[in-house]
């Protein structure tokens, strides 16, 4: 597999893009599947963005992650969470 955007050597810095809607508890959902697979993450490599009109969140974890099959157990978790419309 040929990867655009995914890291060749690891460990690596790596950006989880995750969006959903803004009145859920994405920030804290999310975070908990992503810590679960890579340890605690500080709060200056999380940034939030809101939409225009208010209703959606994204969110922007930078992750080390140390391998393709952590990156994929993290993408499998919070794509399978009711509150993330997108994950990438």
């Amino acid at each position: 597999m040929s990867g655009g955007a995914t890291p060749k050597e690891f460990p690596s810095e790596f950006p989880i893009k995750v969006m959903g809607r803004h009145d859920s508890d994405l920030r804290s959902l999310t975070q908990a599947i992503i810590e679960r697979h890579s340890g605690p993450i500080a709060d200056s490599r999380v940034r939030t963005r809101t939409s225009a009109d208010g209703n959606f969140l994204a969110l922007t974890y930078l992750v080390l992650a140390s391998s393709r099959e952590q990156l994929d157990a993290i993408y499998r978790e919070l794509t399978a969470c009711k509150s993330v419309l997108m994950a990438l």
